[in-house]
């Protein structure tokens, strides 16, 4: 496995009221998980709104950890369609992007669909996306690994991108996992 970059789509407070309460907290500490394995691996981390007017902000704790990445303010239901998020994907220059957040049949979904069709190898991680409805995640899911996206569990991506357990990184992460 490259060098990916995660990318957290629209966790935003109103949006993540709205989600599946039996998913959600899940999601988030996922989501957390996967936001301090790629700030201790100095991977890239991108953070999407969708309408951060009328939805809120991204959550404050996901905000904290992320130490301040700029969120892209996006109307457009795919990342693709903000002209800055696709400028700050060039100038990473990766060809592997990991997808987090909401919903997954949407936001989540589109965008995967929109990376694939750019050449990028994508990945979905299951258990740290959501939608309303958990037959919405489901069907997002089936539908962005038809069209070729790897859908993944938040375990299984953090332990390929530490390769191994012998590292202080591991130890600290491997916290997280229980």
């Amino acid at each position: 496995m490259g060098h990916p970059l995660l990318v957290v789509v629209d966790v935003q407070e109103r949006l993540f009221a709205a989600m599946d309460v039996e998913r959600r907290d899940e999601m988030i500490r996922n989501i957390k998980t996967l936001c301090t394995t790629a700030m201790r691996l100095s991977l890239p981390v991108i953070v999407t709104e969708q309408y951060p007017r009328g939805l809120g902000h991204t959550l404050p704790e996901l905000r904290t950890l992320l130490d301040g990445a700029a969120p892209i303010a996006k109307t457009a239901f795919s990342c693709c369609g903000s002209p800055e998020f696709i400028g700050r994907l060039r100038a990473l220059a990766v060809d592997q992007v990991v997808l987090t957040g909401v919903e997954a049949h949407v936001c989540v979904l589109l965008t995967a669909l929109d990376l694939l069709a750019q050449g990028f190898r994508v990945s979905i991680v299951a258990d740290a996306v959501c939608s309303r409805r958990r037959e919405h995640h489901e069907l997002g899911l089936i539908q962005a690994r038809q069209a070729g996206a790897v859908v993944t569990a938040t375990e299984t991506l953090v332990f390929q991108l530490l390769g191994s357990a012998d590292s202080d990184v591991f130890r600290e992460i491997s916290k997280l996992l229980r």
